[in-house]
């Protein structure tokens, strides 16, 4: 890592209509240096990436580029990579009907008169040096989201980036594919390139950063070497606030001590959908929280969505008190009181278009019958009483969806759910790719519905997450059941020994 200063951004402020989304925000990159760019969701990142990359102008500030003396002109995206700035987005933006080489030389070559030889060669040649696991001449749509991404990159890098923008990649990749993209960036890092990492994932940027930058509200917090911030401090300043033991959530709710607390409500007896998970059995108990644990494909998410009639039922059935019930639709499941929060939000979860209001009110006005739409004074009650209660952060109930920040989408699935009054709640990654301070919010609204009586399913990729919440875990491996644990054999240890199949 150089010192040399490849990115200057000075006194950048940026708002929108009631929105002051950056205020005098400074931010430096060195040659050769991977930089952790932190903060709560609506903290300001992705606005200051935006106007790095010519998306959003500022309204104020300068940016230099290269060390260069004399502000750069960047006012679109094509401004931005003739300086020499790249950005990889967590939602890969390449052509998935098109070659590796095809997408790493789109729009500069593949067109009449294309040399496909020597374009495929030059393609080769820098995969085979960047150490990606992929031909030139193979279609993108077969390979792995991860070596995807890596594509995206050495696109990148060939288009000569000095600097290059990584936001959220690692929301979708396993371990495997994470460190095989770590260490592309630390190739990258050697060869002089800097790197901007945006991400959720504290270890990662413990594991691949040298320094940490921290927006809160739009302003900046500081920046700091990482040996110089340990993580509870980190957490800290992103929140503004020291933070509680979060091991302490559990503790903080009492049990659900209803005479009928632990009888079981929902079960399934030898369930298997067209998903490919295998005949599992499975129950829940008033005023419980559990969840399914397992690596990432262990078929989890398989085991919800067969509940609530989300994928085709092969077999099995499902049993609400004790007496069976037809659930091969999500309509069966949701007028049979269950909700189900799916794990991707975006393609499943919220309708982008439509306003907070809207999104809120929709599986309720579902269950109602579209004959009977609830009255624009009635929505607006519902709306502000949900806002309300899980601290949205919205302009107003009409604000499009799609406008919220990441956590601010996912309360606002939530509070669709909750106005239903399910009394079994099924929350799929509620809190993947949101702040550490919704997080938090989330764990506790979850044990506190719990202990009102609702039933919980919760399931997470964050093993201690889970340790907070579940008093029973289902363990998953290559999509079959293969243990249940509870009471003192609820750690971290056991649930790997069991995931492993019994190794330590």
């Amino acid at each position: 890592m150089s010192n040399k200063t490849i990115l200057e951004m000075k006194n950048i402020n940026k708002s929108f209509p009631g929105v002051r989304a950056l205020q005098g925000v400074d931010f430096k990159l060195c040659q050769g240096e991977i930089h952790a760019l932190m903060g709560e969701n609506g903290a300001g990142k992705s606005t200051l990436i935006k106007v790095l990359t010519g998306v959003y102008g500022k309204d104020e500030g300068q940016i230099f580029v290269d060390g260069s003396d004399k502000e750069a002109s960047i006012h679109s995206p094509q401004d931005a990579q003739r300086v020499g700035i790249s950005t990889v987005y967590q939602e890969i933006t390449l052509c998935p009907n098109l070659s590796v080489a095809e997408n790493m030389y789109i729009g500069r070559s593949a067109g009449a008169g294309t040399n496909w030889k020597k374009m495929n060669e030059d393609a080769e040649k820098l995969l085979q040096s960047l150490d990606i696991p992929a031909k030139a001449t193979q279609q993108l749509a077969s390979c792995s989201i991860a070596v995807q991404q890596m594509v995206a990159i050495a696109r990148a890098v060939d288009m000569d980036c000095k600097i290059l923008i990584l936001d959220e990649p690692t929301s979708s990749l396993d371990e495997q594919e994470v460190e095989k993209l770590f260490g592309l960036m630390r190739d990258l890092k050697a060869r002089g390139v800097g790197i901007i990492f945006v991400t959720h994932f504290l270890d990662q940027v413990y594991e691949v950063c040298d320094k940490i930058t921290v927006l809160r509200d739009g302003k900046l917090v500081g920046e700091y070497e990482i040996k110089d911030l340990p993580r509870v401090k980190l957490v800290a300043k992103m929140l503004g606030k020291e933070l509680d033991d979060m091991s302490d959530i559990r503790s903080e709710q009492k049990p659900y001590d209803g005479k009928d607390a632990g009888e079981v409500v929902f079960e399934a007896e030898g369930l298997y959908s067209d998903a490919g998970i295998k005949p599992f059995d499975f129950n829940i108990k008033k005023g419980e929280v559990n969840g399914f644990t397992g690596l990432l494909g262990s078929g989890r998410s398989e085991c919800v969505r067969a509940i609530f009639g989300a994928d085709r039922v092969l077999g099995g059935k499902v049993k609400k008190n004790g007496k069976t019930v037809k659930i091969t639709k999500p309509l069966d499941a949701m007028k049979n009181g269950i909700a189900y929060l799916p794990e991707d939000r975006k393609n499943d979860g919220i309708i982008g278009d439509l306003s907070v209001r809207d999104n809120i009110i929709f599986a309720s006005q579902v269950l109602r019958g579209f004959f009977k739409p609830y009255s624009k004074a009635e929505a607006n009650k519902f709306a502000e009483e949900y806002i309300k209660l899980l601290d949205i952060k919205t302009a107003s109930a009409d604000t499009p969806i799609k406008s919220l920040s990441g956590g601010n989408q996912q309360k606002v699935i939530l509070a669709r759910w909750l106005m239903t009054h399910p009394e079994y709640l099924i929350l799929d990654e509620p809190t993947r790719g949101i702040d550490i301070g919704t997080k938090i919010d989330i764990q506790k609204l979850v044990l506190k519905l719990a202990s009102e009586g609702m039933s919980i399913t919760f399931i997470s990729s964050e093993t201690d997450e889970m340790l907070r919440t579940c008093s029973r875990m289902v363990v998953m491996r290559d999509r079959k059941v293969v243990g249940e644990l509870s009471g003192d054999d609820l750690t971290q240890n056991k649930i790997m020994s069991t995931i492993a199949g019994g190794e330590k």
